[in-house]
């Protein structure tokens, strides 16, 4: 965390879309959102049925992004990764 986001959690002058950004992949990705989205129940079924070990958006970032994308497309009613996250994220933004 650099100094001015430390200062900015400091003074509470976070964004909303800075909390989205931070928001956890269990609280995007939750079960509801995965049944209603793929074959999985669970994101964690989910990575590990491709055998993706990762528990962060910095994890996720780092994977090769065809091989993520093949995997989302398969798995679930989305196209890409960009796709499933930006649904997610509207989705959850509506909570």
């Amino acid at each position: 965390m650099s100094f001015d986001e430390l200062l900015k959690e400091l003074q509470g002058q976070k964004s909303e879309e800075e909390a989205l950004k931070e928001a956890s992949l269990e609280a995007l990705f939750n079960d509801a959102f995965m049944n209603e989205h793929s074959r999985c129940e669970s994101f964690e079924a989910f990575l590990a049925k491709g055998n993706f070990q990762v528990s962060t958006r910095e994890d996720i970032d780092n994977l090769p992004e065809e091989l993520f994308d093949r995997h989302v497309a398969r798995e679930t009613d989305f196209p890409n990764w960009t796709s499933m996250l930006d649904t997610a994220t509207s989705t959850h933004q509506g909570h």
